[in-house]
Parts: C-alpha cells; structure tokens; sequence
C-alpha cells in the first residue's frame, strides 16, 4: 500500500476538533456532575445519567483517536491511516454531495456495490451496509477535493 502514491488526502481540522471534543467533554462531565451531585433524583436517574455520562465520554476518547489520522485516497482504495480500508475503488458505484444527501457536515457518501463491514471513526468517517459516509470535522476544502477525485476516478472507469 505505501508503494501507491496518494491521489488525495483528508484530515480532521483542528479548530473544529478541538470544538467537538471540547463540547463532548463538557457534556459528559456535566452529566456525572448531575448524576452525582446533591440533587433531589431517584437512584436510577442517577445511574442513567452517570451511565450516559460515561459513555459520552468514551465517545470524546474513540474522536480523540480517530481524528488524529488521516484518509488517504490511492487509484485502488480509499483507507484511513491506520490501515482500514473504507472502499475499493472498484466497488464505488456513485458519490453523493449534494446539499439533501444524507451525510456528515462538510462530508459526501459513498454508494458501494457490495455491503462492508460496520465501522465508525466518530468525527471522520463511518460504514453502514452499502454507504460509506466521510466527513464531520473535517474542512470543506479538503473533502470537495477528495469527493471530486474520487468522482473522476468513477468517470474514467
């Protein structure tokens, strides 16, 4: 895979990660605070909370480590830094960007030919069935490039 130049690449943004995790964060200490604090709630709101609590702040951990990657998109695939790879380029069928597609913020989705595995990298990507959704903290720049690269590839197939 590293023999394969990269045709594009797509990272997180820094301002809009550090906006994201600071919002999760606050969130789920806000939530453990509720949850544990001296308010008059039964014993099972307080678990839920502390329990959603908690989760949220697994969620800030799993955007912490997602978005420190990158996307890279070659002529074969597009794969993330760590080595996952979202899509074959040959079983892309079409990119969908536009402004009342289903997506991420600032993002594209992808429509495959053949299910994948589930896989979500919270803030960068995710993979449902067929779909393939990039995009989230990630500059708007960077993934129209990426969208188009990927479209130009479809088109010279």
């Amino acid at each position: 895979m590293s023999d394969i130049p990269p045709l594009a690449t797509l990272s997180s943004s820094a301002p809009r990660r550090i906006v994201a995790l600071g919002i999760l964060l606050v969130l789920g200490g806000m939530l453990l605070m509720i949850a544990f604090g001296p308010q008059p709630f039964s014993v099972l709101w307080r678990l839920g909370l502390g329990v959603f609590g908690l989760a949220v702040l697994y969620l800030a951990g799993m955007m912490l480590r997602a978005t420190r990657g990158q996307l890279i998109l070659t002529a074969d695939a597009l794969v993330d830094a760590d080595g996952t790879v979202l899509a074959k380029t040959d079983d892309i069928q079409s990119v969908n960007r536009g402004a009342f597609a289903i997506k991420p913020s600032n993002g594209f989705m992808l429509i495959l030919s053949q299910p994948a595995p589930q896989a979500w990298r919270p803030g960068l990507w995710w993979r449902l069935g067929r779909r393939v959704a990039v995009g989230g903290i990630t500059p708007g720049p960077q993934t129209r490039i990426l969208a188009e690269q990927i479209e130009q590839i479809l088109m010279t197939r």
